[in-house]
């Protein structure tokens, strides 16, 4: 077989190619840093939060001192703690680093969760003051109840 040279076309269409990736690149990095700029560093992925997350309760936890555990035995427990945490980082971070998507995805369940949640939430919230408003205009009516007007019994204290 023979080795094909590009033509002189071929080669100036792969450059106008790479020029352009090149300059969509450089329009979004000033893109992302204007945006950095006017509203602040914008907030990390989810495996980045929670990372986050776990180094300030490793930091709390390795500061809080016990007063029930006395003077002889509050540096053995700060350091079974921290060895505790050194532990528990250490079988997260691997997680995290292979799978950054799933804590994206977890994220955004999550939030769904929650919105579906509080439309429910809100739905039986607009029963409940309607039904309380119907039974408010039952019982403000000053006319004979009688039997079978509902299950419960008006009574009068005066």
């Amino acid at each position: 077989m023979s080795e094909e040279r590009p033509t002189p076309d071929e080669e100036v269409r792969a450059t106008d190619a790479d020029a352009w990736a090149t300059a969509c690149a450089e329009d979004l990095a000033a893109e992302k840093a204007r945006r950095r700029t006017e509203h602040g560093t914008p907030p990390g992925a989810a495996a980045e939060e929670l990372r986050k997350l776990v180094d300030a309760v490793a930091d709390k936890l390795s500061a809080l001192q016990s007063p029930l555990l006395g003077a002889v035995a509050g540096p053995a427990a700060q350091q079974v703690v921290r060895q505790v945490v050194e532990q528990a980082k250490a079988a997260v971070e691997p997680v995290m680093e292979r799978n950054p998507d799933v804590f994206d995805h977890l994220a955004a369940a999550g939030t769904e969760l929650l919105a579906a949640y509080r439309s429910a939430v809100q739905a039986q919230e607009r029963r409940w003051t309607s039904r309380a408003a119907d039974l408010k205009a039952d019982w403000s009516d000053d006319g004979d109840r009688g039997e079978g007007a509902g299950p419960g019994e008006r009574i009068d204290l005066d």
